[in-house]
């Protein structure tokens, strides 16, 4: 092995523990990724619950959802609130509840009449990591990720 090739290799071997270490860390940024959002997203919609008719008139006066009326608008959204985060933190359906909390985050930005800009930022910063969910999947530290394994080794 020529000295350059020795070089090379001792300049690029920081780089592959680099890569060792962030693909090992992988997991648990998806399972942060996963309550973080799972909690806002739940909290929001026991809130809801705790007070019905607190929430119809919130629909009814200050969410303006489009096309859907008022009352179907409060249960399709509390529903949603409620459920989806349970399969993210599970990574139950992964994908399918990142997804759908992401509709309910855009329907939340869209329906209001104003959007203060630390809220909106707040609502990109959720977008984002579900974004990353749907894109990537919830990880391996989830019933997806144990599924996908479990059906690896049953095709071997």
């Amino acid at each position: 092995m020529n000295t350059k090739n020795r070089t090379l290799q001792l300049l690029l071997r920081p780089w592959g523990w680099m890569n060792t270490v962030l693909d090992a860390l992988q997991p648990l940024a998806c399972l942060l990724a996963r309550l973080y959002v799972a909690q806002v997203f739940f909290a929001s919609g026991l809130t809801k619950l705790r007070d019905w008719d607190i929430t119809l008139a919130l629909f009814m006066d200050e969410y303006k959802v489009p096309v859907l009326p008022p009352e179907v608008a409060a249960f399709m959204g509390t529903a949603g609130e409620l459920g989806l985060p349970v399969l993210l933190v599970l990574g139950l359906g992964g994908r399918f509840a990142a997804l759908g909390l992401s509709v309910v985050n855009a329907v939340a930005v869209v329906s209001l009449m104003e959007v203060a800009p630390a809220a909106l930022q707040q609502h990109i910063t959720w977008a984002v990591l579900l974004a990353a969910l749907a894109l990537f999947g919830p990880g391996t530290w989830s019933v997806d990720g144990w599924l996908q394994r479990k059906r690896g080794s049953l095709r071997r």
